[in-house]
């Protein structure tokens, strides 16, 4: 990030200080593995219902212990997708996005700082 300027602004009787940023490109790694971590959780959750499903169903048709069988496998299957989804999702999103940054010229961030 270059910071471009500063300036200061009271608010409510106190001073703070602003500070301008631009934003040139993003780490391809760090926001692969939030992504990572974020598609885990989305698979877990995803997971719980396939678990919640399968269980229903086979307690239906009288199978009560293979669709609990099913429902976990299908918990552990749908984390592992979640997480290497998001690895690789997000891996793209950000090749692109820096792309799009290097054409543009950076997104402008103001920081306050904190006191």
């Amino acid at each position: 990030m270059q910071a471009q300027r500063s300036f200061v602004t009271l608010t409510g009787g106190r001073c703070s200080f602003m500070t301008t940023y631009v934003v040139k490109e993003f780490d391809v790694m760090s926001v692969a593995k939030f992504f990572a971590v974020l598609g885990l959780v989305w698979g877990f959750l995803m997971g719980l219902l396939m678990v919640f499903g399968a269980g229903t169903m086979a307690a239906a048709m009288g199978a009560g212990a293979l669709g609990a069988g099913i429902g976990i496998a299908g918990l552990v299957i749908m984390i592992i997708i979640g997480g290497i989804g998001g690895f690789i999702g997000g891996a793209l999103i950000t090749i692109i996005y820096n792309l799009v940054l290097g054409v543009m010229g950076g997104i402008v961030v103001d920081l306050e700082a904190k006191q």
